[in-house]
């Protein structure tokens, strides 16, 4: 639990300093410890590493540019934003493995009163969605304790963030009639979509790999 720790200390400073102060010395930290993971990894772990970056930065980008359901505190996405996805994504997974397949779907349960609050209240209308998100990726995805674990983490850090106005939710969701909290109660179901893309991603390079191999 050392690397979890360490990525834990990494995104609770990281974000006060960079909320507080500048982001230039996060970017430089987060940028430094994952391209020290990513030498000293396994092949499939930098292949992983990659594969975050590669969904998480145009994801982004999309999100906060695009969509603009949320925005930065300083306007464009900071460079540490798209290596902060793996330090949750890997994380969340060492953590999950401490969550028994079994029970994944039953850690989510506090999570439906607070949506059924969201929505009758009308704060967070999105709430019903993303809920029905995550609950789709745990029963049906091929990694239920992931999927579970990632939804609080997701919501922790989330937390962390908007209250340092690192960046801040739209109350309205842009291009639908839906509202959302700040931040939106199940974040967790963005996160939870781009870990599996990353999951299904690296089982083809794998799989390709293997072809590759046996010719």
């Amino acid at each position: 639990m050392r690397r979890v720790a360490l990525y834990g200390v990494t995104i609770a400073i990281g974000l006060f300093v960079s909320a507080e102060y500048a982001e230039w010395p996060v970017n430089i930290w987060c940028l430094g410890l994952f391209g020290w993971l990513f030498i000293k990894g396994e092949k499939r772990e930098r292949i992983e590493m990659l594969t975050v970056l590669a969904f998480a930065t145009p994801m982004e980008l999309f999100f906060s540019e695009v969509w603009l359901i949320y925005e930065y505190q300083r306007g464009l996405m900071p460079l540490f934003v798209p290596v902060g996805h793996w330090f949750l994504f890997d994380a969340g997974r060492r953590i999950s493995n401490y969550l028994p397949t079994r029970f994944a779907m039953a850690s989510l349960l506090p999570f439906i009163p607070l949506v059924a609050y969201g929505v009758w209240t009308g704060g967070d209308t999105a709430g019903l969605f993303l809920l029905i998100l995550v609950l789709g990726f745990t029963k049906w995805g091929p990694q239920p304790s992931l999927y579970a674990t990632m939804a609080w983490a997701a919501l922790l850090m989330e937390l962390w963030g908007t209250h340092l106005a690192n960046w801040t939710w739209s109350n309205e969701v842009p291009w639908t009639n839906l509202t959302a909290w700040n931040p939106p109660l199940l974040v967790g179901a963005f996160y939870c979509l781009g870990d599996l893309l990353v999951n299904l991603s690296v089982a083809k390079f794998e799989d390709q790999g293997l072809m590759e191999e046996s010719e």
